[in-house]
This record gives C-alpha cells, structure tokens and sequence, in this order.
C-alpha cells in the first residue's frame, strides 16, 4: 500500500490506499456426476458417428458414461458382504469341474462393441429363432436395432487379424458371435448373439435391449433369455482396455464355470438368482455345490496383490476384491470376460493364471430391493464452488441427509495442484488450507455400510495474493499488481471503514490509470 498525500506542503492531494482481496466468493452449487467408485465423470462427449472400442475417443464416451445406476449389482461393492456357509464346497466343486491346467484363473478375450449417435439408422434385423428377443418397434420376427456399417462381431479384432469388420460380419463359423451396440446419448444398449450379416439382411439368435438408467430388469420376473447365458447384460460386465489403464476395474465381472449339462424344465427358477433372468444349463440341478446362474463370487480379501503384477492384473483383481464376478456362463475354464481390444499389452494378465480358483469365495447376494437398492440411502452435498485467495482458509458447509444408523463422514482432496489440510476431514461442516494456487476438487462422501457410497464435490478456486503498487504519473494514479487471475475488478470507497465499495473499472490485464479527482479515496483489486 502506498499513501500519496503531501498534506505537510499545504496542496490538498489525494489520499489513495490499494487494498488486497480478502472475500471468498460462492458460486451455485451443482451436483457432479460421480460413479459408484467415487470417480467423478464429467461431461459426457457428443457421439456423432459410429465408434469402435478399441480407439481413444471411446475411451473417453465410455469413461464419462454412468454405466447403470450406481445401485445396480453390476456396480455394488460386495467387499462386506458375508460369505456363504458352503462357500469352501463351491469353490472346491467348481475346481474340480475343471481338468489340472484350468484351474486358475483366466481371462476370455472376445467380446467388443460399438458407439453409435442417437440418431443411428435403425437396420431391421431377424430375430426368428428366440422368443425373448426385444423388437424395438419391430414386427415379429424382425427387430430394429441401430446397427452401423462397422458393427464388430465376436470376438473381432483380437483373434480375426486377418479378416475385416465387413469380412468377419459375413463369415458364418458357427461360434457365438455376440454383437453389443452401446448408444451413449440414451444410455442404452443392444446384445445380440450369433449375430450374421447374410447378404444385405442381418440376422441373430436372440436380441435383448437394456436400459442402463434403471435397474429394471427385463422379463420382471419371469425366466427371460438374452444374449447371456444368465439372462444378463454382457457389456456393464466388460473388463475394459480405459478401465484398466486407470487402474481399477469399476464393477462386476463375468466369469465361467462348468458343470454338466441337465434336463429340467423352461422356467425353473431354482438354477438362477437375482439378478439373472435365465439358465440353460442348470435346470432342475439341485446339488447346493454347483453356483447358481447369477451366483456372485469374490476375491478373498486376504489375497495379497504383488506389486510386481501389471497395470490390468491389478485393476482385474482389486476389481474382484470390491465388485466380484457374476457366474454367468459354462465354459471349459474359469474364464472372466476381456474386451476383444487389440490393444492390450501381450503380457497383460499373463500372472492371472498362477492364481488358484480357491482363492474366490461365494458370498450372499442382496435382493432386487435389498443392499443398495433398499430405502434410505444418504445423500451427500459438498455445498457450493468457492473462490478466494491462497492466504483464506476455506469453510467447508457439507451436508449429509440419512435415515437409520449414521453414516461415515469423509472429505478428501479428490484433485489439484498442491495439497489440502483439513480442519476435521470427518465433519461435514469444516476448514480446508491449499499450499498453493490453483484448481482443486474436493469430494464428500457418506457410507453407511449397506447403501452405495453417497459422493458429492465442490470446485474450489484458489487465486494468488494480489500485491498493489500505486504511483501517481502527473494528474492520474497508476495502480500495477500481481497475482489473481483475469478478470480484475478495481473497486473504490471514499472512507474507512468502507461502506459500500463502488466498481471503478473491470479488467483483464493488471494495470490500470485512473484520473486524480478532488477527494479523497482508497482502492482494493478483487480477482474473479
């Protein structure tokens, strides 16, 4: 600060006083888009074209999709739930199933998909040979489903290098050949399995259709077939090549097991539970050791992950510690549902097949309105962006709403540059100190055990301390400063202490010259 006047020489000057920022601004709060693992997604990219799975703007639709509700079984956290009481006899059946070389674990790589706009041209595809097929509109047969000219079908392009997209869609081999579509803007997805084009018509064994804003599940109730064999969505169980490389796989796998094929009857309910729809192999197949269709299993939480293990192993398997795997096929090993992306490093989960099967436990399911989907979850609000400058410490005004035990309060700085000591990271309502300038994100979340992780975040800008130098250059003032970021509002009062600060002048750059009048008058420089 610097005081201009020369009272002492008997000519009235003015009295000028620069005075720095000490206000925190809040700005409206809004709710972020945060998934099940507390990871904010941002704003999801316009699709506009068809796009393959194994490129990097998928990646980035696919990173900033919410993937079903959070409370959904594809995405609860089965960390705490109980193990089974014949858990041990389980895993044991399931291994033995297996011969010698297949009893560990192994990863399937042969599933892919595509993005499509929402305004994809709907294709009429027959859908003759299953009656659980969804139509979209269609008459039977035939369904209308957004299929696009690039439609990989499996296991494209991981074991096909040879062939084309257009090539492989017309090589009738008699395998699988599922065919996920995936529709970003309406959230939706469409399966299909062995899934041709023959000619210009395109043809598959059944097509299901999945909502991925509810957790509905289709047939409400009754024995309904997809394209899996459990009567589940394939994609939502997707090990993926973005998901990987961020290093925590986000939700239940897929996994395989074996067991003999059995002859009971359409509609025994007995051989799948919640939230699978369908069995064709265990129908009428009481034996309490074989897995039902939908049975979740887990990674023992006392499995010790080596640091040594690649990027993807870790991911997979921490992903199974928190979310588990579905049973969800039958297949001649233990296998858990890769991408068909041909980007994978070629060594990728190659110590995956040094962990034994017994390693997995069965736990509990929850029910369709049990777990997270039961009433009473918290919600969590970090309140409102903030901006205000490196020397103010921050008052955090959180709020939790919740019905029954208390859930568990936690702050925690989820981005920026420096770091954020907090007055009590446990209290809703509480202090935060930035180290440096910058853009932070700090998140709320409150877990009461049993429900989703409620998450919020609030932005907060931290701005330099602004310093003032002031001069007087002939009949006008000049103020220069440093620090703050654009745009600068000079603001000005007659007298201290102030009243009501006037705007002087808004500015982008950090000077300015104002003309000398004949009063006195103090200044202070807010940065935005």
């Amino acid at each position: 600060m610097e005081n201009t006047s020369e009272s002492r020489r008997g000519i009235r000057r003015r009295c000028v006083i620069a005075l720095l920022l000490t206000s925190t601004i809040a700005f409206a709060a809004h709710a972020e888009r945060i998934n099940q693992e507390g990871r904010i997604l941002g704003t999801l990219p316009a699709v506009t074209n068809s796009i393959l799975l194994n490129t990097t703007n998928a990646d980035a639709v696919i990173a900033a999709m919410q993937i079903f509700p959070v409370t959904s079984p594809y995405n609860e956290d089965v960390s705490r739930l109980p193990v089974l009481a014949n858990s041990d006899a389980m895993m044991a059946r399931i291994t033995t199933n297996f011969n010698g070389v297949s009893r560990t674990l192994r990863v399937n790589a042969e599933n892919n998909y595509v993005l499509v706009p929402t305004n994809q041209r709907l294709v009429q595809i027959n859908l003759a040979t299953y009656p659980d097929s969804d139509l979209n509109g269609g008459t039977l047969p035939y369904g209308l489903y957004p299929i696009p000219t690039n439609l990989p079908v499996e296991p494209w392009p991981f074991t096909t290098p040879t062939q084309t997209i257009q090539q492989w869609q017309t090589n009738d081999d008699g395998s699988d050949r599922h065919a996920i579509i995936v529709e970003p803007g309406a959230n939706t997805i469409w399966e299909t399995y062995e899934t041709l084009l023959s000619g210009t018509n395109w043809q598959a064994n059944i097509g299901a259709m999945f909502n991925m804003n509810t957790n509905q599940i289709r047939g409400n109730g009754v024995e309904t077939g997809s394209a899996d064999t459990a009567g589940l969505a394939i994609f939502p169980m997707l090990v993926r090549y973005d998901e990987c490389e961020r290093g925590m796989v986000e939700h239940a796998c897929s996994v395989s097991v074996e067991y003999p094929y059995s002859t009971g009857t359409l509609g025994d309910s007995s051989a799948y539970i919640y939230p699978a729809t369908s069995t064709i192999v265990l129908k009428g197949y009481n034996d309490p050791a074989y897995p039902k269709m939908g049975q979740r299993l887990r990674l023992k939480a006392s499995f010790v992950i080596s640091n040594s293990w690649t990027i993807e192993e870790k991911a997979l398997l921490l992903g199974l510690k928190k979310y588990g795997a579905f049973v969800a096929d039958r297949a001649a090993a233990f296998f858990i549902e890769i991408t068909a992306d041909d980007r994978w490093p070629t060594n990728a989960f190659n110590d995956i097949r040094n962990i034994a099967i017994t390693n997995m436990e069965a736990i509990q399911s929850t029910g369709v309105n049990e777990g997270p989907r039961s009433p009473g979850a918290p919600v969590a609000n970090a309140g409102a962006d903030q901006s205000l400058p490196i020397f103010q410490t921050a008052q955090l005004n959180g709020s939790v709403s919740f019905t029954g035990t208390p859930p568990a309060i936690q702050w925690k700085l989820y981005s920026g540059p420096g770091t954020v000591t907090f007055g009590d990271a446990a209290q809703t309502n509480t202090t935060a100190s930035f180290s440096v300038p910058g853009i932070y994100t700090l998140e709320l979340s409150a877990d009461d055990g049993v429900h989703a992780v409620a998450y919020d975040a609030a932005v907060f800008t931290v701005a330099d301390a602004i310093s003032v130098a002031i001069a007087r250059i002939g009949t006008n003032v000049s103020l220069t400063w440093t620090g703050g970021s654009a745009p600068f509002v000079v603001q000005s009062v007659n007298g201290l202490p102030a009243g009501s600060w006037s705007r002087v002048v808004t500015t982008s750059v950090q000077n300015v010259v104002l003309p000398i009048t004949n009063q006195m008058q103090f200044f202070r420089v807010q940065s935005q």
